[in-house]
């Protein structure tokens, strides 16, 4: 393998790593934003349950979530130094300020969340909860700005070489970014959803923590019921965006080789690209324009309209788009169970939805990965559309260097997740462990003891 493919591969294994928790956190802060919510409204103890569980859920995972992140910027100087001589100006700005607006906040406020609850007052502590959850959706709004401008770059020129900001408002809001911020907020919402459906189906079959795991699984389908087929929209207006700017990426997800009116829909095929043709292809006649240009015999951009050299790779960027739909689908599908069965009152005794949400529980982080390989690969070969190439970018290194770390990043990674996994599970195994008066429980609290609770045998009690 050159080069250019190796530092590829490692920054798609590195970024494929760090956005699973991104994913989880934005969720969640706002899950827990109306656990305390809820918990201060209607003084039910089930819901303070709920957030001191998720609580260190959210600590472990954003923890997750800084290191593996730390990697990324590293990685623009070691691996890719021409494109941030190129792209600096522009882009170091935009991450400058979600450190500063975003991830100071989400960091200071979490201690208070963690250990301030008899430090200061009731409405501060929910304050900084709510600050927290604001600071994950407000790195989530930089870093998508940042991603965005690569795909449809706008408001700078290149001069001397070098890529110069003109228009800071149109460098931030480009053309993708509202569709592609809603996108992943959503996708946040669906996962987290999943995660707590999951979780709680899973103690509802084991008749255990009934009242506290049923009130989760209600939140939790609410959500999905309103986020999955919002979801469906938000992709189709986005699709269409990408017709717009990208139309090789869109010719790409339908492995579509020829410019085509009344396009078919390929609902499945092995696309060759050596060959330009798809093989074993099954097709739905007319539908890819339909979807694509809402009029059935409207006409879509084929791959056949740029040089081999500039089209996409095909095959991932095919399969991820059919793999991250067809979960859409099975969101939507699982959020109408959901709701059919909470209104007839058959939560804790549908055990075939408990099953399929424990089944589910991943689900939201394989399309989200789907999506961005979709997004990411599908821009290929630019590093900034239409302005950078990807191999232009790369750093003069060899590529054993870059192998040896890719390595390395494998293993770490590997060390670091299953860690991660361990602490997370140690606390599913353990449930909360709550005393009678919920103060008692967090009065006093050192650093660490909020994350992985000893087990108190006097006067602790488990949800009920």
């Amino acid at each position: 393998m050159d080069v250019v493919l190796l530092s590829r591969i490692q920054f798609g294994f590195t970024v494929g790593f760090h956005i699973l928790f991104p994913t989880l956190t934005i969720g969640l802060a706002w899950f827990l934003v109306f656990f305390e919510a809820r918990w201060r409204c209607t003084q039910r103890q089930a819901y303070l349950d709920l957030y001191r569980f998720w609580v260190k859920i959210f600590a472990l995972t954003f923890g997750m979530g800084v290191v593996s992140g730390l990697v990324l910027s590293y990685q623009f100087g070691t691996n890719f130094s021409r494109f941030s001589e190129f792209a600096g100006p522009v882009l170091g700005p935009l991450l400058s300020v979600e450190v500063l607006t975003a991830f100071f906040v989400e960091a200071g406020f979490l201690g208070v969340m963690l250990f301030g609850w008899d430090k200061v007052g009731p409405r501060l502590h929910f304050l900084a909860t709510l600050l927290v959850a604001i600071g994950t959706t407000n790195s989530a709004f930089w870093i998508l700005s940042a991603n965005s401008f690569m795909h449809t770059p706008q408001g700078a020129a290149v001069v001397d070489g070098v890529l110069v900001p003109q228009d800071w408002w149109a460098i931030v809001f480009n053309p993708s970014f509202p569709y592609r911020l809603a996108h992943m907020l959503l996708a946040s919402a669906i996962t987290t959803a999943l995660v707590i459906a999951g979780g709680s189906a899973w103690c509802l079959a084991r008749g255990l923590y009934r009242e506290a795991s049923r009130a989760a699984l209600r939140s939790a389908i609410a959500v999905l019921a309103v986020a999955a087929p919002a979801q469906i929209v938000v992709g189709d207006l986005h699709g269409l965006n990408v017709r717009a700017h990208q139309p090789m990426k869109v010719a790409a997800m339908e492995a579509l080789w020829e410019t085509t009116r009344g396009a078919p829909l390929v609902a499945f095929a092995w696309p060759d690209q050596d060959a330009q043709t798809n093989r074993y292809a099954i097709e739905i006649p007319k539908l890819a324009s339909l979807i694509l240009t809402h009029d059935a015999d409207g006409e879509v951009r084929g791959l056949n309209e740029v040089p081999r050299a500039d089209q996409p790779p095909v095959l991932p960027v095919f399969f991820g788009f059919r793999l991250m739909v067809g979960l859409g689908v099975v969101f939507v599908v699982l959020a109408l169970w959901g709701v059919w069965s909470a209104w007839r009152g058959r939560l804790d005794a549908d055990t075939r939805l408990q099953r399929a949400f424990m089944a589910a529980t991943p689900l939201g982080f394989v399309a989200t990965v789907a999506g961005w390989i979709v997004a990411e690969t599908g821009r290929q070969p630019w590093l900034i559309h239409g302005m950078i190439r990807t191999a232009d970018g790369i750093s003069p290194i060899p590529a054993t260097n870059v192998a040896f770390s890719l390595t390395l990043f494998v293993l770490v990674y590997g060390f670091l997740f299953a860690v991660y996994l361990y602490f997370v599970l140690a606390l599913v195994r353990k449930g909360p462990v709550l005393p009678q008066t919920h103060l008692e429980a967090i009065r006093g609290a050192r650093p660490g003891e909020l994350l992985i609770d000893a087990s108190d045998a006097q006067g602790a009690r488990r949800w009920t």
